[in-house]
């Protein structure tokens, strides 16, 4: 049996059944995970969430910034249908109850001890061990199941921009929601900055990468995540970080999960460059 990591498939169908041949994926015996935004920006997300719900117990989901937004969206809260946004065809399907009901109840951290590997979407606070980010995003998928709406509300916006154990109601679970599906940099005290979205090297001080923040307590775990185009695939600080921007005309990755984690890619089949990360 192998286990597959995939980031960041926004859409994008065609690709996804390429790199599932690509490495002969047997859903028999073989187990896929997902590292979050299946959907938006690209062409096919109602393709998508139906091939991977339809997977049943062979995949395994975190949930995705553009995911939380369609949910939101889906039941009218927050800021609607943005101009970039390739969701309709989830909105106006038969079935998208049923289909965003299987989306809503899943994570936002996935961890696995056989495998000595966790997923999550975009990153962890550096203030959280390994367990209390698996914690934190349970915290929000206990809102997710049981009132879902206040969180829709809740969750836009970039602050607190420090992690706190003292937070507390909707800046508690925002701050969460931010670190595991936004992160990309923070400053050498953990301050968090959710808009800056540039490569590593075109960021200005004082901002880093964060799994480069001093300190970071989960720096001896292994993670694998996505989010982040700009920084590409990235191995490293036992992060593995794999939107490698297929949404954006470069390519969708496969990550076997294992003591040596291999990668395999596949072409985006038209340059789409779409929208924001």
């Amino acid at each position: 049996m192998a286990t597959y990591a995939i980031s960041d498939v926004q859409g994008c169908m065609a690709e996804l059944e390429a790199l599932l041949g690509l490495i002969a994926f047997d859903r028999k015996r073989d187990r896929l995970w997902f590292v979050g935004d299946l959907v938006n920006r690209g062409p096919d997300s109602l393709a998508v969430l139906r091939f991977v719900r339809d997977l049943g117990s062979a995949a395994i989901v975190v949930l995705g910034n553009h995911d939380l937004h369609l949910l939101a969206v889906a039941e009218g809260h927050g800021r609607g249908v943005r101009r970039k946004d390739t969701i309709a065809d989830v909105l106006d399907a038969k079935d998208r109850d049923e289909l965003l009901d299987w989306l809503r109840l899943r994570p936002l951290v996935h961890h696995d001890e056989e495998l000595a590997f966790t997923m999550v979407h975009a990153g962890f606070a550096p203030q959280w061990t390994l367990a209390q980010a698996i914690t934190a995003g349970q915290e929000v998928e206990a809102a997710l199941a049981r009132r879902p709406a206040a969180l829709y509300e809740d969750m836009y916006g970039d602050g607190p921009d420090l992690w706190s154990d003292t937070l507390r109601g909707g800046e508690r679970l925002r701050c969460i929601v931010n670190c595991c599906t936004r992160l990309r940099f923070v400053d050498a005290d953990g301050h968090l900055n959710i808009r800056l979205k540039v490569a590593p090297a075109d960021a200005p001080a004082p901002w880093i990468p964060w799994f480069n923040a001093p300190g970071r307590r989960t720096a001896k775990d292994r993670i694998v995540c996505g989010h982040w185009s700009a920084l590409g695939l990235h191995v490293g600080a036992n992060v593995w970080s794999i939107d490698t921007g297929c949404v954006w005309g470069n390519r969708l990755s496969a990550l076997r999960l294992g003591p040596n984690p291999e990668l395999t890619h596949v072409p985006c089949r038209g340059s789409l460059k779409v929208g924001d990360d």
